[in-house]
């Protein structure tokens, strides 16, 4: 039976704090606070438990910091199998006062050589046909020849290995053949020097590269204009639905998880575009993980081209 695995390096608890006012050398109390467990690939577990998809999520967390996001992946009906490390997985904070925010991320522990062969033992055995999503940032200690170790053992293996990551060492695990790729349009622009990330033409040529380079599937996120997906066979865009942003910072992981899930339940990529640019933005909306409910109201502001271009229905 085919398995979905989600896979955090470097996971956080997210502190949204909330004042009147916020001055330096006194004792500020909040009016609101809320505790979120975050890093890109757990969102998408998150994600996928709601489109009703079971998943394992992994990765490597340490300390009580490291038990509360267990505890609530696990409450919340998802499988974990986390590596444990020394140190405490780290607390981000946002707080904000009036229309300013203040953002404090933390750098988290460091990682041992031990820990990240557990990791990469735990892949290995991952069955022909399983999924396995990578994304978000890296914590000290690791570097980027994981990203490499991972996609190589994806390969070996058969393993439908979905990648989100900033690194340019993504253009040298295209040679692996990833599944799917999410870049978004400030991460193509740097990788292909790129002088306008918002120039349609130059991102549709350059994830047209990714797919030379070997990627089977590249989902382009491009904040207000839309999306682009395209495969050997097809390119599709999308426009973005209008509304009030509220927060950006798991939007893409939204996207990613809803596109990937709905081809998992056989919508076509169509449909699956669609879908996904609607709850990315239904995330963007809202001050967490979208919960879906406005999804038919948000597609039915998208219409599907091919190449930015000529219409047609789903």
């Amino acid at each position: 039976m085919r398995m979905i695995y989600t896979c955090t390096m470097n996971p956080a608890i997210d502190l949204f704090s909330e004042f009147t006012s916020f001055d330096p050398f006194v004792v500020n109390r909040s009016i609101f606070e809320e505790y979120q467990p975050n890093g890109k690939a757990i969102n998408i577990s998150f994600m996928l438990k709601k489109l009703g998809i079971s998943n394992m999520a992994t990765g490597f967390l340490g300390g009580f910091t490291g038990d509360f996001i267990e505890q609530e992946l696990e409450a919340s009906g998802i499988e974990t199998a986390f590596i444990n490390v020394d140190g405490i997985t780290r607390i981000n904070t946002f707080v904000r006062s009036e229309s300013l925010e203040y953002k404090a991320v933390n750098r988290g522990p460091v990682i041992s050589r031990e820990a990240q062969e557990q990791l990469l033992e735990q892949i290995k055995k991952l069955k022909n046909g399983d999924w396995l999503f990578v994304s978000g940032s890296l914590p000290r200690g690791v570097d980027d020849q994981i990203h490499l170790d991972i996609a190589r053992i994806a390969q070996q293996q058969g393993v439908k290995l979905v990648l989100d990551i900033s690194s340019p060492v993504l253009l040298d695990c295209l040679a692996y053949e990833p599944y799917l790729i999410k870049p978004n349009d400030e991460e193509i622009a740097n990788w292909f020097n790129l002088s306008d990330h918002t120039d349609q033409a130059e991102l549709q040529k350059a994830a047209e590269q990714l797919l030379k380079r070997g990627a089977q599937r590249v989902l382009l996120s491009c904040g207000a204009q839309g999306a682009l997906y395209c495969d050997s066979t097809q390119e599709l865009a999308v426009n973005a639905p209008s509304g009030k942003i509220v927060n950006t910072a798991c939007a893409g992981d939204t996207m990613l998880a809803a596109f990937a899930g709905k081809l998992m339940l056989g919508d076509s990529e169509e449909e699956a575009l669609v879908y996904a640019t609607a709850a990315g933005s239904s995330t963007a909306f809202t001050s967490g993980l979208s919960d879906l409910n406005d999804i038919p109201y948000l597609a039915s502001q998208i219409q599907l081209n091919r190449k930015w271009g000529v219409k047609h229905d789903v």
